[in-house]
């Protein structure tokens, strides 16, 4: 089929080097005419492991190509993937202009019938919405083209975006009628056969709904895993023998119950804050979801209070956070816990430093004063303290003695428990975790 995405960042490059390696004749539409660019030029616009290699064997084989030329990348399309930016508002809602004004460029332009897809993440009842602009724009321009609105969110997960689409744990399509399924059961038909994957149809308001309480439910568990760090540390327990044996439930089962400094990135704190929306809008209690958030903020206020437990004060000392990153395998640096964290040390007089492997520089949002540093040793020398943000390889790597070589102070604030604390302590590191005694 001809497919057309719309919005070439992480949801939508990596969905139309998948959909091209399905066969489909693929156009990546982006108003960013540099991004389109660096892109025709092979080069990608973010990190993200195997993409570049997906991308340019597509764009080898003649199935992916890509362009700022919105009636060309409209007119191509036989289904057109909306994969615009939904950031939030003020008051905790998304902002859906992006996907508004693509749905009137599209009444705008097609002069044929195709079906318009939801991928951008967006709250229940958006698809009604929409369907009201397209219909209204429709009017004024009597193109004469039938346009169904349809719903497939993604999935993926930063760092393992493209195996997450290559090989989906489910598809999910909502259509209005009968010939938009259709057309979506033909998008997807090759990686359901290919994987087995189960193929999950409904309605557009179900499919949206899916995604934000896939989000909410898995930002649940690691706040709920958080909390329950925190109680394993005041009676001496152990929370990761605590989740093991949580885990060997079926009913519960061992993912995401990770003790950490909270999550991060695009998707999860943004999603949350659409969710708590969403339901507030509609009448419904959203206390839960508060706490949720609260919990996951209250993970950082924990560490700084580890680290002024072991320093005293920051004034003077000089502090490095390993990782920028908000996971490993990503360069995607939005709400990263590390850099918030680092930023109310900056602002405590601490002298900063901020290690990572892979991102080139640090986020506007960040602000001042602190030092992006991609040498681990370099970043390590002379600190006074380190905290573990991010669980890159490099980093689990460190040995205890390199630590003892290199650092002012040997204390370290384990954000993401990649160490061992046995070994830790025997080389004499004063080492703290989250949730072991």
């Amino acid at each position: 089929m001809k497919i057309t995405i719309v919005g070439t960042g992480h949801v939508g490059l990596v969905s139309a080097g998948a959909l091209a390696s399905w066969g489909h004749e693929v156009m990546g539409m982006d108003d960013d005419a540099e991004k389109i660019a660096k892109l025709q030029a092979g080069d990608m616009p973010f990190f993200e492991p195997g993409l570049a290699d997906l991308v340019r064997e597509q764009v080898a084989a003649g199935r992916l190509r890509f362009t700022t030329d919105a009636v060309e990348s409209t007119r191509h399309a036989e289904v057109l993937f909306v994969c615009v930016g939904t950031p939030s508002l003020p008051g905790g809602g998304p902002n859906l202009s992006y996907v508004e004004a693509v749905g009137r460029r599209v009444a705008a332009l097609a002069d044929h019938d195709l079906v318009v897809v939801e991928k951008s993440t967006v709250p229940a009842q958006t698809g009604e919405r929409l369907r009201e602009i397209i219909e209204l724009e429709q009017s004024l321009h009597e193109l004469g083209g039938r346009i169904s609105v349809a719903s497939s969110p993604e999935f993926l997960r930063q760092g393992s975006a493209v195996q997450d689409t290559l090989y989906p744990d489910r598809i999910v399509i909502g259509y209005e009628d009968d010939w938009a399924g259709e057309r979506l059961r033909e998008v997807f038909a090759t990686v359901v056969t290919e994987t087995g994957c189960p193929l999950v149809e409904t309605d557009v308001a179900t499919a949206e709904l899916i995604k934000h309480a896939s989000n909410g439910y898995l930002a649940m568990r690691i706040s709920y895993v958080n909390n329950l760090a925190l109680l394993c540390e005041r009676v001496g327990a152990d929370v990761e023998t605590v989740t093991a044996g949580m885990g060997h439930d079926d009913r519960i089962g061992p993912q995401f119950l990770k003790a950490g400094i909270g999550y991060g990135g695009s998707c999860f704190p943004k999603d949350l804050d659409a969710f708590i929306y969403l339901n507030e809008e509609l009448g419904r209690d959203a206390t839960l979801l508060r706490s949720v958030r609260g919990t996951n903020m209250a993970m950082r206020a924990h560490v700084i209070e580890k680290l002024r437990q072991r320093l005293w004060n920051f004034e003077e000392k000089t502090i490095t956070i390993l990782g920028a990153a908000f996971k490993p395998g990503t360069d995607d640096t939005r709400e990263a816990p590390g850099l918030h964290i680092a930023g109310q040390l900056r602002d405590e007089g601490a002298t900063v430093r901020v290690y990572d492997p892979v991102v080139p520089e640090l986020p506007e949002w960040a602000g001042d004063g602190l030092t992006l540093m991609s040498d681990l040793d370099e970043a390590l020398s002379g600190a006074h303290a380190v905290l573990v943000a991010t669980e890159w390889p490099e980093v689990a790597a460190i040995t205890p003695e390199l630590l003892r070589e290199t650092m002012a102070y040997p204390i370290v604030v384990d954000g993401r428990n990649v160490f061992d604390s046995a070994t830790m302590r025997a080389a004499g590191i004063r080492y703290e975790s989250i949730g072991r005694p």
